[in-house]
Parts: structure tokens; sequence; C-alpha cells
């Protein structure tokens, strides 16, 4: 049986870049399933933007 990954982000945050994004209501009738490619790809590139923001404030600190 094979085993289920375990995400990276945590559900709050996937939602919080969903709302950043504009696509929060999609996500709470329907869910990230719904969510259209364009935008999932939108929700990850927030995702890395704001993990290299935090690593650059974390490296001047």
């Amino acid at each position: 049986m094979p085993r289920r990954r375990r995400g990276i982000m945590s559900e709050d945050l996937k939602y919080e870049l969903a709302k950043e994004l504009g696509v929060d209501h999609i996500v709470k009738t329907r869910g990230f399933g719904e969510v259209s490619s364009r935008n999932c790809g939108n929700l990850v590139k927030l995702a890395i933007e704001r993990a290299d923001r935090l690593m650059q404030e974390e490296k001047n600190k």
C-alpha cells in the first residue's frame, strides 16, 4: 500500500494565500480541487515568495 505524502504547507497557510490571491470563495464553496491550474501555480508562487522573504529576514537578523 503506497504511503500518503504529508503536505508541506498547512491548511491555514494555503487558505491565507488563497485569500490573498482572491480565490478563497472557490476554496470555501468547492475546495482546493476546483481552483484553476493557473491559480494553483500562482498560490505556489506566492508561497515561494513568502518563504524567500522570511529567509532573507532571518539572514539579516
